[in-house]
């Protein structure tokens, strides 16, 4: 017993030794550096809505200061898109009354030579009746119906040559072409091309000049058609020759834009053609056409005028019968002749003819006066037009300015179509 007590007093006091040792062990670590860790400081939510305000100003003011830059361009070309498509819608409505009142224009015409026509030939029936034995009051009656037929006829006549329907008919029908062509224009630039806000200003000019060039009214704008001196019509604005070839080069520097000495020495031959042949044949027929326009415009009322004075005097065995008749009927041949067929419309057909090759003139002549090869339309693109124009081959257009080249005399005209 007694050796068990020692064994259990001492065991407690050995493990409680080992126990010691494995502390002493646990707490004797070798000591490690300091680190010192910076914590971040936790933004309260103030702190982080100012941040984010700044931030979102930063940002706007880079966009305001950046995004018009860009889109400036874009912008203004959308107006000037939205301009010509303006413009275009304009041109479309012109065609659509200059169309409509030539029709109009063209029945006028009809109507008013078969009203004249009529009223004339039955006045002279009339007369002519009266005078095969009336007597009294019916001799009265057929006598005043007759007067008043011609004086009617008479004044219609002056009405119907002042005017001129069918010049007017003409004249719309040459509008409605070009509005056409100027719509095509115009449809080809938005298609292929990128327009520009000078583009605008030229389209306007142009529509400007043909709305001078071929007028709707007829009261206070109306085109003279009986001036002093027969003259082309002009339907382009003064400025547009020197316009037209600008930014349309196709080639590259070296082959100078398609233009070379031989090339130019033919468009100068060619306008020699024209001035010697199309146009100045044109001018005088003009002038011929307007000259018989005149005498017929005067003949026709005057005629109607002696049949109405003739008529007043019938009976009674006097030759006032013949002069009624005979002149009532020449007048309705006189207007026949006039109007139906239709030298107001001759004359005015020989104006546009005119009016075409002068601005075919100005055009090569203003091509050639630029020094700037490419400020020039393409030469082998200017020649082509040229050729199509005048309703040539290239091959053929070649050939007649050698022969102008060669003689001073050429027999044919620069144009094949007209």
């Amino acid at each position: 017993m007694a050796s068990l007590q020692a064994s259990t007093l001492l065991l407690p006091s050995s493990s409680s030794s080992c126990c010691s040792r494995k502390i002493n062990a646990a707490i004797h670590v070798p000591n490690l550096p300091k680190l010192n860790f910076s914590v971040p400081k936790i933004s309260t939510r103030k702190q982080l809505g100012e941040d984010l305000n700044i931030r979102q100003d930063r940002f706007m003011n880079t966009v305001i200061t950046t995004t018009p830059i860009e889109d400036r361009s874009d912008q203004s070309a959308t107006i000037v898109t939205t301009q010509l498509y303006a413009i275009l819608e304009a041109v479309a409505d012109r065609v659509e009354m200059h169309a409509n009142i030539g029709a109009q224009r063209d029945n006028w015409n009809t109507l008013l030579l078969n009203s004249i026509n009529m009223i004339t030939l039955t006045a002279a029936t009339v007369a002519g009746i009266a005078a095969t034995g009336g007597i009294g009051m019916p001799l009265l009656a057929l006598k005043l119906s007759s007067t008043l037929l011609y004086s009617a006829a008479m004044g219609m006549m002056v009405i119907m040559n002042k005017i001129q329907p069918s010049q007017l008919a003409e004249e719309q029908r040459n509008a409605t072409r070009l509005f056409k062509q100027l719509q095509t224009q115009i449809q080809t630039m938005l298609a292929i091309e990128t327009p520009t806000q000078e583009d605008v200003k030229d389209v306007m000019e142009k529509v400007l000049a043909l709305d001078k060039a071929y007028p709707l009214p007829l009261l206070g704008t109306m085109l003279e058609k009986f001036p002093e001196k027969f003259e082309p019509a002009v339907w382009w604005p003064s400025n547009q020759v020197q316009k037209k070839n600008k930014g349309k080069q196709c080639n590259t520097p070296r082959d100078n834009n398609g233009w070379s000495e031989e090339l130019e020495m033919e468009m100068r031959e060619i306008i020699q053609v024209v001035k010697r042949k199309d146009i100045e044949d044109y001018v005088r027929l003009g002038n011929l056409g307007l000259k018989i326009n005149k005498v017929l415009a005067i003949s026709g009322p005057l005629l109607t005028g002696i049949a109405a004075i003739g008529s007043a005097f019938v009976g009674n065995g006097s030759c006032a019968a013949i002069v009624a008749v005979a002149a009532g009927a020449l007048a309705s041949v006189v207007n026949s002749f006039e109007h139906g067929g239709q030298v107001g419309q001759v004359i005015e057909m020989y104006r546009n003819c005119g009016g075409f090759f002068q601005l075919m003139e100005e055009s090569i002549e203003a091509t050639l006066e630029e020094r700037d090869l490419e400020k020039r339309e393409n030469g082998g693109l200017f020649e082509m037009k040229v050729a199509m124009k005048l309703g040539r081959s290239l091959s053929q257009l070649r050939e007649l300015a050698r022969k102008s080249s060669t003689s001073s005399h050429v027999d044919e005209f620069a144009s094949k179509l007209f």
